[in-house]
């Protein structure tokens, strides 16, 4: 047998993995997802190839494997507020190095690095034509520090690319330019084709699924591990196939498949398990569709939402400018190597789901979690339970209603890669404008409104369709591009929405066509937010208020007087494939790109041209870290800890780390004006990851946090024990330093959920959090967490935080040594009071792999890394070494 074949396309030929010959009749049983793992341990050739390709056949008699493989992705895809954690870790290891006498110049990323910048950009200003111009001088103005820093380490590192402010967001990117769905190499001669798969420190990488592209999202601590050449060790995964029948009836829109979707996968367990789409109905989609719908991964709560690549890959990769050579390559090499779409195709799945295209309604989620799925009119019925007016709020009447009240809407916002990267989406919006505008209708002064897309493409083509003007007129023009108001960079509310709320107490929502709407994370002061497709977010914003019937009820009054329904301004699927037939131009992409990476502005930053970043102490953005070095050793053991915080439910990285603006009287803020900022204009806390001052003042401070280790202990503070004092947890990590005491937080279901955001580990490392016991948790925050050097434990079922009861004073004795962990170890946990034990139960150590655990015993994954590199001098920090080691394998 074979393991290796050519493949022919065009005029040249390629080596191809042969896993067709490999897997032999077992090959249509599996899940496409683990053909493409199968294909990645084939052609990577470690030792234990053998063994590798055996678990993944294997994995078929049960449909679920408790076997290791080294999956070795091809890139890693980062944005500017996650790549900055991460290079300041490197440019920190390099200082290390040095001064342990090595080379910094050792420590590279071994495979290319791509770098958007997307997420610093903030909605200042709106509504007017020159906005996107003035939001980029204010993006610029407030991060010049960072950006010069990111420029520094593009030219001090191999292999990595920065695209600079205004090329969109790392999705889209990805979608429109990056990715090549089969990619190419030489490797010792041989011209090489195979899948393109990429890991990206963003939990909505799997995104380009949609089109066929394996890649999951990481923390940036694992992506570190990957860019110095270490694979993404994990248990040959769960696949749950969601088996899709009919087709989307009129007037349903991709978001409305994405929150249906949600809803229905967050029902399952999906926490380390991947989702693929299969069947009849996956054919009707287009990959924008598709896109949409993998986009919503981690808030259904997988690694994956995978589609095969069929005809509809192509044609969108045609409209997206890719060259015929290229989709000539994809097609056969995808037919080759079975992983081309079969409609009719039943593959063997660990469990599946059904769901008919054709049962699906226009939707909303929220009014505070992304699976919160409604039907579009019922969002004052889930307004109800939260609302001072329980009724919700009535219609106003425009002619003499000038006041916001419960459930107006102060932000509505088109933004997010999640549906501005599909242009039937925008196009749709621009239709909805258009019939609007016509009728005369606009939104009232106390909605904020935004159109952020995700490539500076959509203003070709929406300028191409005329409807670019119809949404400026409604105060829909572009802003910018990225990420935006979906990542809590929305700026300053309306003025009038904001005088309404110092002059009295009301509950405003926000309307966006994004991923998330956990409270306080599209806007410091707003509790309620709805996700909807881009056009309803206009028909929300038209309203003025989420107090109503979308659907059926009238939506204003236009200047005769006359009601106007969302039926009025509702554009058919004809008039939307037309205007998109219109809109549509392949050569729109790259001369779009092209523009963007140009610009004059990225090449004035001037940065340093030294091997080593010189540390500058009076930065208030970038910091030499504490932990990027040797460390302290393993934080595993048998030990005593002090409850520092215990918590409910659904706590987020938003939660635990925010991203938005640093509030003027926090603390983060009182210490970056003591170092001469300006308090009205502290920017953002994901622009000042790069000092762990600012990020640890910032740790749980979101108003939704709920301490219960006592009453009303206030957010980002906790009861010291012995004293009774509070204090801030920043104090209290201090106190307990010095007294030596361990420190321990426990949490309820889905701790962690949300961004791939690695601060909300180093910040709890930095807190010196030894274990985090939660009754689950999020796999991006677990990586995280073990990255760190911190235990992951899952509680028992029937121990949820609220039924331990903890008191400050209680002692939480934990025995998890070293020598004896390993993955899914049960760990005795006992709970003192007054050196009474008051209880005792076992957890599972959340540990999926032996790396993980190798991690752990390091104290972390940084000492790892350091640790490799001081012991091998002269060499490369690679994946070899750590096989020499022992580490790996």
């Amino acid at each position: 047998m074979t393991e290796f074949a050519t493949l022919v396309s065009g005029a040249r030929a390629y080596c191809i993995a042969d896993i067709a010959t490999v897997a032999r009749d077992e090959l249509p049983r599996l899940p496409v997802i683990l053909r493409i793992l199968l294909e990645n341990v084939l052609r990577n050739g470690r030792e234990d190839r053998q063994a590798a390709i055996d678990a993944i056949l294997g994995w078929l008699a049960h449909g679920r494997s408790d076997r290791e493989i080294a999956f070795q992705p091809s890139r890693v895809l980062m944005h500017d507020t996650t790549c900055g954690p991460a290079l300041v870790d490197i440019a920190g290891l390099r200082a290390s190095l040095a001064e342990a006498g090595g080379d910094p110049r050792r420590l590279n990323p071994v495979l290319p690095v791509d770098v958007s910048t997307d997420h610093s950009i903030g909605v200042d200003v709106f509504a007017r034509p020159d906005a996107v111009k003035l939001n980029m001088a204010h993006e610029m103005k407030r991060n010049g520090e960072r950006y010069r820093f990111m420029k520094w380490a593009s030219a001090a590192l191999d292999n990595v690319r920065i695209h600079p402010p205004g090329t969109g967001i790392m999705h889209t990117l990805n979608l429109e330019r990056l990715a090549s769905v089969v990619t190419t190499f030489e490797r010792d001669g041989t011209a090489w084709a195979v899948p393109d798969t990429l890991i990206g420190t963003d939990s909505h990488t799997p995104m380009i699924n949609g089109i066929g592209v394996l890649a999951w999202g990481v923390g940036g601590l694992e992506a570190e591990s990957v860019m110095f050449g270490m694979p993404v060790t994990m248990r040959v995964p769960d696949v749950v196939g969601v088996r899709l029948t009919g087709r989307l009836r009129e007037g349903v829109l991709a978001t409305d498949l994405a929150l249906t979707v949600t809803e229905r996968l967050r029902r399952i367990d999906l926490a380390d398990r991947f989702v693929e789409f299969y069947g009849p109905g996956v054919s009707s989609l287009s990959a924008g569709e598709r896109a949409v719908v993998a986009n919503m991964t981690p808030e259904f709560g997988a690694n994956s939402g995978y589609f095969p690549i069929d005809a509809r890959t192509l044609e969108y990769l045609a409209q997206t400018g890719r060259s015929p050579a290229q989709l000539e390559l994809i097609e056969a090499y995808a037919r080759r190597q079975r992983l081309w779409l079969d409609p009719d195709a039943m593959p063997r799945y660990t469990e599946t789901v059904s769901i008919d295209l054709g049962g699906i309604e226009i939707s909303l989620a929220g009014p505070r979690r992304p699976q919160d799925r409604i039907s579009a009119g019922k969002a004052a019925d889930a307004l109800a339970p939260v609302l001072t007016n329980k009724a919700g709020t009535p219609v106003p009447d425009r002619s003499d209603t000038d006041e916001p009240a419960d459930g107006a809407v102060a932000i509505a916002a088109i933004t997010s890669c999640t549906n501005t990267s599909d242009p039937r989406l925008l196009i749709a919006a621009g239709l909805v404008a258009r019939k609007a505008r016509r009728l005369g209708l606009i939104p009232p002064a106390w909605v904020k409104t935004s159109l952020a897309p995700g490539s500076p493409a959509a203003e070709c083509y929406l300028q191409r369709a005329g409807l670019l003007a119809d949404l400026e007129a409604l105060g829909f023009g572009i802003v910018g591009y990225g990420c935006t108001t979906c990542i809590g960079n929305s700026g300053p509310l309306a003025p009038a929405m904001a005088k309404a709320m110092q002059a009295r107490e009301f509950a405003p929502v926000a309307v966006l066509s994004g991923n998330r709407n956990f409270p306080g994370r599209v806007h410091g002061q707003i509790e309620l937010a709805f996700l909807a497709s881009p056009p309803l977010v206009i028909a929300f914003a038209l309203a003025g208020d989420v107090g109503r019937d979308i659907l059926h009820d009238p939506i204003a009054r236009n200047a005769a007087g006359l009601d106007i329904r969302l039926a009025d301004i509702w554009p058919t699927g004809q008039e939307i494939d037309e205007a998109l037939t219109l809109a549509q131009n392949a050569g729109d992409y790259a001369d779009a790109y092209d523009a963007a990476e140009a610009s004059a502005e990225w090449a004035a930053f001037e940065a340093p041209g030294t091997a080593l970043f010189p540390w500058n102490d009076a930065s208030t953005y970038i910091r030499r870290p504490p932990f990027a070095g040797l460390g302290t050793g393993t934080r595993l053991g048998r030990y005593q800890a002090a409850p520092l915080l215990v918590l409910g439910d659904d706590i987020t990285t938003d939660h635990i780390s925010p991203a938005g603006a640093i509030a003027a009287d926090s603390e983060a803020a009182e210490y970056l004006v003591a170092r001469g900022e300006d308090s009205r204009d502290l920017n953002v806390f994901a622009s000042r990851r790069g000092n762990w001052e600012v990020m640890l003042r910032g740790l749980f401070t979101n108003k939704s946090v709920c301490n219960l280790l006592g009453p009303n202990i206030a957010p980002g503070t906790t009861i010291h024990a012995g004293s009774g004092e509070r204090v801030s947890l920043r104090g209290a990590a201090e106190r307990y330093a010095d007294e030596g005491r361990s420190v321990v937080i426990v949490a309820g279901e889905r701790y962690g959920m949300g961004s791939s955001r690695d601060w909300a580990a180093k910040g709890v490392a930095l807190l010196g959090v030894r274990a985090v016991l939660a009754v689950s948790f999020e796999r991006i925050h677990r990586s995280n967490l073990i990255g760190m050097g911190i235990l992951p434990l899952r509680l028992p079922a029937d121990r949820r935080p609220q039924d331990l009861d903890l008191r400050p004073d209680d002692g939480i004795e934990i025995e998890a040594p070293a020598e004896t962990i390993a993955p899914r170890a049960i760990v005795a946990v006992r709970i003192l009071r007054n050196g009474v034990e008051t209880g005792r139960f076992v957890a599972t150590a959340a540990i999926e792999t032996n790396l993980e655990c190798a991690i752990l015993r390091a104290g972390g994954l940084l000492p790892l890394i350091l640790r490799n590199a001081m012991s091998h001098s002269g060499k490369r920090v690679c994946i070899e070494r750590l096989l020499a080691d022992g580490i790996v394998g």
